[in-house]
This record gives structure tokens, sequence and C-alpha cells, in this order.
């Protein structure tokens, strides 16, 4: 069974070049999510085995959303992301439950296989 995963980035193109990525690579892309709030409803009607989780969202930050996610169900595979540098991230990841950190630019199949895991 694929593994799938929820998309949550503010930028649409973000969220179109990283569904195309993963669906290359196998990955069942069960929606997209622009805010932290639909993050959250999103998981709750879809339950995807990952949520990739932008820091950076409009109105929830990725940090919150996370903690709220990991909170309900510890299990739960949530990978931040960002345009920040990991250094910057890192603590971040930490206080909120999330699997681990993944900057933007090197997203992968492989990079989240290794988190959600």
């Amino acid at each position: 069974m694929p593994t799938t995963v929820l998309i949550v980035d503010d930028h649409a193109g973000f969220r179109r070049a990283a569904r195309t990525l993963l669906e290359a690579e196998g990955y069942d892309v069960a929606g997209e999510s622009a805010t932290g709030n639909e993050a959250l409803e999103a998981v709750a009607r879809l339950a995807p085995n990952v949520v990739l989780l932008d820091i950076g969202l409009p109105d929830v930050d990725g940090i919150e959303v996370s903690t709220r996610l990991t909170r309900e169900d510890p299990s739960r595979a949530v990978v931040l992301t960002s345009t920040r540098d990991a250094t910057e991230c890192a603590p971040l990841v930490k206080s909120c439950g999330a699997r681990g950190f993944i900057p933007k630019s090197e997203l992968s199949g492989a990079a989240i296989a290794a988190l959600a895991a």
C-alpha cells in the first residue's frame, strides 16, 4: 500500500511541485492544504500517513499544527519543511512532535521515507 501524504503549504507552486515529485516516486498525495486550519480539517477527513507541513503558514503556523496533530496521535508522521536553514529549524522540530525537517530544496521521497518510517 503506498504512503499517503497531505501537502500543507501556502504557496500553490510548491504544492504542485511537491505533488509531482512525490507521485513520481510512488507516493499517493491524498490532498493539499494552504493554511493550518485547512490542514487540521484535512487530516481528520483524509487520515494521511504523512503530513508534509510548511512552518510558515498564514493563519496557524506549522509548529502549532504539528503540536496539535501529534498530541492527538503521537504516532502520526509530521515532517516539517521550509525555505529556512535546517540548523535554524532543528529546535522547533523537537518542540512540536514532528519526525524531522526537510529543506524545501532537498525534498524527495527518500527524505520523507527516512523520517516517516
